[in-house]
Parts: C-alpha cells; sequence; structure tokens
C-alpha cells in the first residue's frame, strides 16, 4: 500500500513539474503550395486552351466553360435550361443511346450543358472521350420529343412546390433583390415554359454557345502538342461568333431597413433572408476579408449566427450566411427557417449578430481559427484535378495575378481584424437590408409589427400586394 501511494505521489509531482516547464509549440511553417502553371493556346474563333501535365495517374480530364454575362430571357424564361437539358444526349451523328453505350464501354464521365461541359476518362481513351465530348457539345441533336419530356419534368417539378416554403422564398428573395427584369431575379413559370418551342431552342443555342468566350482546360496524362492537335482538329470547325449584347437595370438597395412578407398560410415555419446586393470580385483588395467576415458571421457551425439563433436560442436546425463573388452584381444573404413563435425573436437576433460585426472587432482567436479552416481546406482540394482546372479558370476569367492561388494562404493569413471590421461596414449594408420573410402570417405577423421596421406585403412571385386580413 505504502509503495502505490508513493508512486501516485511521484507520478503527481512529475506531471506538475511538467506542466510548469510546458510551453506551446511554436506553429510551423505555412505549407508550400506548388500549383502547376497551364501552356496555352487560343485557336482562331477564339477558344482559349489551358493545359496542365499531369502524369503522376493514367487519367485526363477536360472541363469546357463559358465564361458568357448573364443575360435575360424574358416572357420564356427556362429555355436556357431546357437547351441545357437537351444536350449531352448524344449529337446529330451518334444516337443518344450509342453515346451513352460507349461512354460506359470505356468507363468515362462526360456531361454536357448550356454553359459549357465536363469529361473524364483513362488516358488511353482521351482522343476518344475528347471526340465524344466535341461532338455532344458542337452537334447537339435538339428533338421535339426530347423537349416535350424535359418540359413535362419542368412544369411537374414547379406544380410541386407551389405549396413549398422553402421554394417560395427562394424565388421571391432574388427577384425582390435584383428585379424581375434582371437575370438573377428571373424566374421559371408553367407559362413561360409552355411558351418555349425547339426553335427557341435552336436558337438559345446558336446565340449563346459560341467561343468568343470560352476555356477549354485539360488536365492530366496528355502531352502538350498531341493535345494541341487534337483540340484544333476537334474544336477549330465551332464557328466563330459574337453574343448579343444586352442591358439591363442594375440592382439598387433598399433606402432603408424593413420587412417584406410574403402570406404562405400553410407554413410549419418562417424562411428568413436578410439580402443586399453587392460587386465583390475575387481581385478585390478586400477579397479576402469579406470572406473571412462572412465566414464568421454564418459560414460554418460555429458561426455566430448559428451559435446564436440554434445553440443559445434553440429556433431552428442551424442559420447560415454566404457572399457572392462574381464579376457581375451578387448578394450577401443571412438566412434561416425558424419556428413560427420564434420569427420575431429571430429577426431582432440577425439584426443584432450582423451589427456586431459592423461595430466589435473579432477576437484574435475566432480570427486565428476561422484562417485555419481556409487554409486547411485549401491545401487538402489543390491536389485534385478539378480544382486545378478551376484555379487556372479563375486566373483567367477574373483577371487574377499569376501567382494568386500560391499566395492564397499568405493572404489569408495576412488579413486583421481591422480588416474584417472595414469588410462588414463596406458590405453588411444592415441599413439597406431587405428582411424577406415567408411564413404564416396570422401567426408571425402581431410579432413583427411589435418590432418597428416598416412592413411591406408580397404575393407568392414577387408583386406588390395588401396586407393580408385574417
Amino acid at each position: 500500500m505504502k509503495n502505490t501511494n508513493f508512486l501516485f505521489i511521484l507520478l503527481l509531482l512529475t506531471g506538475i513539474m511538467q506542466a510548469q516547464n510546458y510551453t506551446q509549440p511554436k506553429p510551423g511553417k505555412l505549407p508550400v503550395v506548388n500549383i502547376k502553371k497551364p501552356q496555352t493556346f487560343t485557336l482562331p474563333n477564339g477558344l482559349k486552351v489551358l493545359v496542365v501535365e499531369d502524369h503522376k495517374l493514367p487519367r485526363a480530364t477536360f472541363s469546357l466553360s463559358l465564361d458568357n454575362p448573364p443575360f435575360v430571357e424574358k416572357d420564356k424564361k427556362g429555355v436556357d435550361d431546357l437547351t441545357s437539358s437537351l444536350m449531352g444526349n448524344g449529337s446529330i451523328k451518334i444516337s443518344k443511346d450509342d453515346f451513352n453505350e460507349e461512354i460506359d464501354f470505356l468507363g468515362a464521365s462526360i456531361s454536357i450543358g448550356s454553359s459549357g461541359g465536363y469529361a473524364s476518362t483513362l488516358s488511353k481513351y482521351a482522343r476518344r472521350v475528347l471526340e465524344l465530348m466535341s461532338e455532344a457539345a458542337l452537334s447537339p441533336n435538339f428533338t421535339q420529343e426530347e423537349l416535350d419530356k424535359e418540359k413535362a419534368k419542368i412544369i411537374e417539378s414547379l406544380k410541386s412546390q407551389e405549396k413549398s416554403t422553402p421554394a417560395i422564398a427562394s424565388r421571391v428573395v432574388d427577384a425582390l433583390a435584383f428585379g424581375k427584369d434582371h437575370p438573377a431575379g428571373e424566374y421559371i413559370t408553367v407559362e413561360s415554359i409552355n411558351r418555349v418551342t425547339l426553335d427557341d431552342v435552336k436558337k438559345n443555342y446558336h446565340t449563346y454557345f459560341v467561343p468568343e468566350n470560352a476555356y477549354l482546360v485539360i488536365i492530366g496524362d496528355v502531352k502538350y502538342k498531341e493535345v494541341n492537335a487534337m483540340v484544333e482538329k476537334l474544336f477549330g470547325k465551332w464557328e466563330k461568333r459574337s453574343i448579343p449584347k444586352q442591358s439591363y437595370p442594375d440592382p439598387v438597395n433598399v433606402p432603408f431597413i424593413q420587412i417584406n412578407f410574403v402570406d404562405v398560410p400553410n407554413a410549419s415555419q418562417s424562411e428568413i433572408a436578410l439580402v443586399n446586393t453587392l460587386h465583390l470580385q475575387m481581385n478585390a483588395p478586400d477579397f479576402f476579408p469579406a470572406i473571412l467576415a462572412t465566414q464568421i458571421l454564418g459560414g460554418d457551425y460555429n458561426s455566430n449566427l448559428n451559435m446564436n439563433l440554434r445553440e443559445a436560442h434553440g429556433w431552428t436546425y442551424g442559420a447560415n450566411s454566404s457572399i457572392g463573388v462574381d464579376k457581375y452584381v451578387t448578394k450577401l444573404k443571412s438566412a434561416s427557417s425558424v419556428r413560427n413563435s420564434a420569427t420575431d425573436s429571430a429577426v431582432v437576433e440577425f439584426v443584432k449578430e450582423i451589427k456586431k460585426m459592423r461595430t466589435e472587432k473579432v477576437s484574435d482567436k475566432l480570427l486565428q481559427d476561422v484562417k485555419a479552416g481556409f487554409v486547411g481546406r485549401f491545401v487538402m482540394r489543390v491536389e485534385k484535378p478539378q480544382t486545378i482546372a478551376r484555379y487556372a479558370l479563375n486566373t483567367e476569367t477574373e483577371g487574377l495575378p499569376k501567382d494568386f492561388y500560391e499566395n492564397y494562404i499568405k493572404n489569408i493569413n495576412a488579413v486583421t481584424s481591422e480588416d474584417i471590421l472595414k469588410a462588414a461596414n463596406k458590405y453588411f449594408l444592415i441599413d439597406n437590408t431587405r428582411i424577406i420573410i415567408t411564413g404564416k402570417g396570422e401567426e408571425v405577423l402581431p410579432g413583427l409589427e411589435k418590432l418597428n421596421i416598416p412592413i411591406f406585403y408580397f404575393d407568392k412571385f414577387g408583386n406588390p400586394t395588401e396586407k393580408p386580413k385574417y
């Protein structure tokens, strides 16, 4: 027994001495990220080709992207969705069944749509897969039979969502934030789909599927010279055309904070979205502070919004925020689905958390934790071929410095709490925010009316309407 006590005391004293001598390990060096630079060439029709040779695995990927400006479809909204759905089902020369059968035989994958396409294959089949991809992209077989099938699918989906509160909220949020005459604010209806004809689909394809703003990124076990010849042969026939220029009003934020309410009598929960439009590009000086600020506000489980609405109050399964990054206008959105009885209280907490980001500096520990998460995700993604393709494409289309991704980690770690505060004040425009609430008015409006925030009423399609009567 005495020996046991002596051993316990010895271990205890050793632990205390070790604790007294313990010093926190110093952080290691930042990981070095080496991203292979593409070799590039441009075809006479305008197609830009980027090739990254990577011979580690016997695979190759082809990524075709059309970097066209957004365009409005007006009373035939949905024509581009239908065009996309009809592409990739064989070609004029190859039937749908034969096309899909050969892809399966090769163990490859090909997907084509109105904004581009993607293919992945073993490198020994690279030439044939690229041939199939070019056939499907440049010679699509649009038929009335397939169009009717796709229209029926979309109409069935629309009808099934007529009473869906999340679906109504998603439609109205963009319609109000951007305006229904803006590409980002348009929405598909049964009527607009029914107006689309086969000639409309063909015209949409011919007008917008052009090489003018197209990029083909090829990564994998390929040789540049061989790929160069293949691409010239297969895509050189793509007719050079320019897309028409459109003009539409730039969205304007509301002059004061307000509630935009949509009454859905069958709603069991309220869909809350706080939205303001903005312009944020990847080459902006405050790009990194803006995305980090949004991450702190509502970007992950430990974010301020989720810790407040979910963990502290238990009103929701989750609250989040996201900020758009684009060459064109985009939006900041903070959102959650909350139970009816907590709708007004949740609005108060949303506003409080956004205002806090604009007035209080984040702690150094919180900022370091968020940075570490960004760096970790970046390092994990950077080895994937799809990631390399996207980075190469972003560098070209977003006007980024050639070393943007090599310096990504350094730029993340350079962000200070002062930078976060400035970004929040620039982009989190709480005084010009629409609080769009889609819910059961009979239960939630009495509480909302006590918040002293002006309330405006809209129907399920974003049209102004009168306050509902019960």
